[in-house]
């Protein structure tokens, strides 16, 4: 999405939102960002706050990085605008309609593909899409 510098990325976060605080127009990734942000009200103030930008967020901590969290909206909704995998819009579409909460719906399938990023990494290989489509097939079954 923005690249391998983990600074370059989060700065997009707290660009879009000052953008948005300062009513500045914006960029369409941006608005997206933006959109992402106002569902997460309890990022609001962190966003606020450069200095929290070196903040280091680990299991340990018992703490969400919402960086990552954010980032993978972001992606959840990129794989929904392209349907890939293939077949993700229909299982989008079905959890919708029992779930009625597409911020939900996102959650749920943002499991599947955090389980695909950690056997990926846990195994240092590719991600594996077969995977990942197996778990987000379950989530309607």
């Amino acid at each position: 999405m923005f690249g391998n510098d983990r600074n370059e990325m989060r700065k997009m976060f707290f660009s879009a939102w000052a953008n948005f605080n300062n009513k500045a127009l914006l960029q369409p990734l941006e608005q997206v960002i933006v959109n992402i942000i106002q569902l997460h009200p309890e990022y609001h103030s962190l966003l606020e706050n450069e200095s929290n930008l070196d903040k280091e967020y680990t299991p340990e901590m018992g703490e969400t990085n919402p960086f990552l969290h954010m980032s993978m909206h972001i992606a959840i909704q990129e794989q929904l605008s392209t349907n890939r995998p293939e077949n993700l819009k229909k299982v989008y579409q079905s959890l919708l309609a029992s779930h009625q909460d597409a911020h939900q719906v996102e959650h749920m399938l943002m499991e599947c593909l955090g389980q695909m990023i950690w056997q990926a990494q846990r195994d240092q290989t590719l991600p594996n899409e077969n995977h990942y489509i197996s778990c987000i097939e379950k989530l309607v079954n």
